[in-house]
């Protein structure tokens, strides 16, 4: 099986949006997270609901439920089999906040700005 490399956004100053998000989360969350990005790792575009859904303008949201707790962790896709984890947060909505997609949306700008700018 072809696997999909994942990596996460990293902000001009270091710091990484989703990284922080994994660290704040309870130890049984977290690992239902990662566990989760492994199964995104391993299924990538294949991946669909109840585990991952299409949100708007090639943003995706990695969908993590355990106990009442609910967390999401968006994302987008870029250059073949490569998958950029944007920022996380926990879900308190029936509706994904338009604000933590306006982020993704400008952390993608950013990431695809870099990627220009590399020989």
């Amino acid at each position: 099986m072809i696997y999909f490399t994942v990596q996460f956004f990293e902000k001009d100053d270091g710091s990484c949006p989703v990284e922080d998000f994994l660290d704040s989360l309870d130890d049984k969350m977290a690992a239902k997270a990662y566990g989760m990005i492994e199964l995104l790792e391993e299924y990538g575009n294949e991946l669909r609901m109840p585990y991952s859904e299409p949100l708007e303008d090639g943003i995706f949201e990695l969908r993590i439920k355990f106990g009442g707790n609910i967390t999401r962790i968006l994302y987008f896709f870029f250059a073949g089999k490569n998958i950029v984890l944007t920022n996380g947060f926990m879900k308190k909505t029936q509706k994904t906040p338009s604000g933590e997609i306006r982020k993704a949306k400008e952390y993608r700008k950013i990431f695809l700005m870099r990627q220009e700018e590399t020989p």
